[in-house]
């Protein structure tokens, strides 16, 4: 019996070893048919996925997540530090309904209001008026993605930026002594003393330096004028306003583009031929420095012919040594130091040559102000642009002095190098 039983246990195992055994599916032939199974469905899927879901939902999908309204939630980043999303309800509350007493000034963006977050901390809030406005909604992605992309001390800081529904606002930091229009054309009533003056001088000219040439990226700002320079407590300069401002490739001498600017501080190159290079921010700051020496506007039609426009009524004294006149009167009363003041008119004619390529980088005029580098040379006669009204009342733009070629290599050759 037992041998009987081992017999049959014997066949039995024969039979599972046999031919029929060889034929069964090999692990490697399930790994392939399943990973064909696997591919097949994620191909459906995403067939299914471009079909139903189109790219103007992923970018509602983004807009809704950025739209979270936690006031403490950064949802901008920029390349050195992220912005705060701003809901519009809190800013409304923070300047009591944008009321017309918070009212610090009106630009081409729209109004700015002074305002107040719970916490206690001030702030200017720049409200865009998308009908009325000059600049519109790519000046505000452009301004939040510039000025979040770059950080200096004399460059005004951003807080924040609101994208509500229609309500598109910046917030800034709140600057205790507002803009530099104020007080050099007299309508605050305040009195800037030379050394303050300098000192504003120097801290445009650092910012400007920054953006040009010390950045991560190359940026022009195209408009520096009176108005978008703000002082803080102890009116040290931020350079704001960064609508019209542009990233400037490393490898171009300049760029052709639309004119956009302030005319008054507009280089000639620029103005007339569309060529917009960082030496169109070094013209208007040259502009600036002489305002802000004679506490005067650039353009003043109100006064004789010959002192109507700054630069031309400037050079016009310089070249009969009797420059000293430019000074603002209030600056005279006070007391100054003739040297200094002589010095950096002397840095703005030649921001204001008539060639862009005789003009001198930002770090060179940074140098001269400061006196770590000696000026040699005198600087070409000024291009000035006389603004005159044609029968139909369109502004048309001869220039006063000899045509100018366009803005090349060279940099300023009346700068001599730092002395040892």
């Amino acid at each position: 019996m037992t041998g009987r039983r081992l017999q049959e246990i014997s066949s039995v195992s024969s039979m599972t070893t046999g031919p029929s055994a060889s034929k069964m599916p090999s692990p490697a032939l399930f790994f392939f048919l399943g990973g064909l199974v696997t591919l097949i469905i994620l191909l459906v899927l995403l067939f299914v996925f471009r079909k139903k879901i189109k790219p103007e939902d992923i970018k509602k999908l983004v807009a809704v997540v950025r739209r979270q309204p936690a006031a403490s939630t950064d949802v901008f980043s920029g390349n050195l530090r992220t912005i705060t999303y701003f809901d519009f309800k809190t800013l409304k509350k923070a300047t009591k309904n944008f009321h017309s007493a918070n009212l610090l000034g009106v630009g081409g963006f729209g109004p700015v209001y002074q305002g107040r977050l719970g916490d206690g901390k001030l702030i200017a809030a720049k409200k865009l008026c998308l009908n009325k406005s000059q600049q519109g909604e790519s000046e505000f992605l452009t301004e939040v993605k510039l000025i979040t992309s770059v950080q200096h001390k004399n460059l005004v800081r951003l807080i924040g930026c609101c994208s509500d529904g229609p309500q598109r606002l910046l917030v800034y930091e709140y600057m205790k002594n507002r803009s530099l229009d104020l007080i050099i054309y007299g309508k605050s009533g305040q009195f800037l003393k030379w050394s303050t003056r300098f000192q504003i001088i120097v801290g445009i000219a650092r910012g400007l330096q920054y953006l040009h040439e010390d950045s991560p990226l190359r940026i022009i700002h195209r408009d520096i004028k009176a108005s978008n320079i703000l002082l803080d407590d102890k009116f040290q300069p931020r350079i704001g306003d960064f609508g019209l401002a542009r990233f400037f490739p490393e490898d171009q001498a300049y760029l052709s583009t639309t004119f956009a600017g302030t005319l008054g501080y507009t280089a000639p190159e620029y103005a007339i031929r569309g060529e917009l290079s960082e030496k169109a921010d070094i013209y208007s700051f040259g502009v600036l420095v002489l305002e802000i020496i004679s506490g005067r506007r650039n353009t003043d039609l109100t006064l004789s012919s010959e002192m109507q426009y700054l630069p031309e009524y400037a050079w016009k004294l310089f070249e009969t040594a009797n420059v000293i006149n430019l000074i603002d009167p209030k600056m005279k009363e006070d007391g100054y130091v003739e040297r200094d003041v002589l010095q950096a008119i002397q840095v703005a004619f030649l921001c204001l040559q008539p060639h862009a390529n005789l003009r001198p980088p930002m770090s060179e005029v940074v140098a001269m102000l400061t006196c770590k580098v000696q000026m040699t040379g005198t600087p070409m006669k000024p291009a000035f642009l006389d603004r005159m009204r044609t029968k139909d009342q369109n502004i048309s733009w001869d220039t006063i002095t000899e045509a100018f070629p366009s803005p090349l290599q060279s940099e300023s050759p009346s700068v001599a190098k730092p002395s040892t």
